[in-house]
């Protein structure tokens, strides 16, 4: 029979773990129940994309080895109908005159999200983006980049890559509650997708151990197993 001072132990033990982790097990349930319960295209923001029209062809359009760059990567880009060369994820050409191109213009990141996003948006306004930190909704993008607001209930925010051109993504509301969700759930409190972290790991331990202090001590509190041990001994 287990001694009474031993099975206080254990169910301080297991009540005390069950405290320090249980917010941490709480949050867990929660984000996992948001992550099962929506469409992860809608959180992608697929519902406000344009469903894309045929691609435009382009004629008269100059030979790439008469530019002065040695190409590894090459992209074909339409900026507001006129096609350019994105080149080695550097640099900017006019596919008709070879003129180079630093950067695009608000106007034209405007008419690149116009392009890519459904028709009846509203312009609210444009910031002009250079750095960004490992919280924000553009993290670890390409920069400098367009960050194109509107007047939408769910705060869309579309993002255009100012060197090359490109449209790169649609945030809104309901994806900024999945990335707060998301890392509470991998308790990476930086950068949101390392599940190696040393913080995620003491908390997985400390759950293995109040689950078995959990086992433990149904064990040592339940009158069947006591008196089955009694019986025996």
């Amino acid at each position: 029979m287990v001694k009474r001072d031993l099975a206080l132990k254990i169910r301080k033990t297991h009540r005390y773990l069950g405290l320090f982790i249980g917010i941490q097990f709480l949050a867990w349930t929660i984000s996992g129940l948001y992550f099962s319960w929506t469409d992860l295209d809608e959180i992608h923001g697929d519902q406000f994309i344009r469903v894309p029209s045929d691609k435009a062809i382009y004629s008269n359009l100059i030979p790439l080895d008469s530019l002065s760059v040695s190409i590894r990567e090459l992209d074909l880009v339409d900026i507001e109908g006129k096609p350019y060369y994105w080149i080695n994820n550097n640099h900017l050409y006019n596919a008709k005159t070879g003129t180079i191109k630093n950067r695009i213009t608000e106007k034209e990141a405007i008419s690149i999200a116009q392009e890519n996003l459904i028709e009846e948006l509203i312009l609210d306004h444009v910031e002009y983006l250079t750095e960004t930190n490992s919280h924000h909704e553009y993290r670890g993008q390409s920069l400098p980049a367009y960050a194109i607001h509107y007047k939408h209930k769910d705060l869309l925010v579309a993002y255009v890559d100012a060197k090359s051109g490109i449209f790169k993504k649609v945030r809104h509301q309901s994806w900024r509650w999945f990335d707060f969700l998301w890392m509470g759930h991998t308790m990476d409190y930086q950068g949101r997708d390392n599940f190696n972290n040393i913080l995620l790991r003491i908390f997985s331990l400390f759950g293995v151990f109040t689950v078995l202090s959990g086992f433990v001590l149904w064990g040592t509190s339940s009158t069947t197993i006591i008196k089955f041990l009694n019986r025996n001994s």
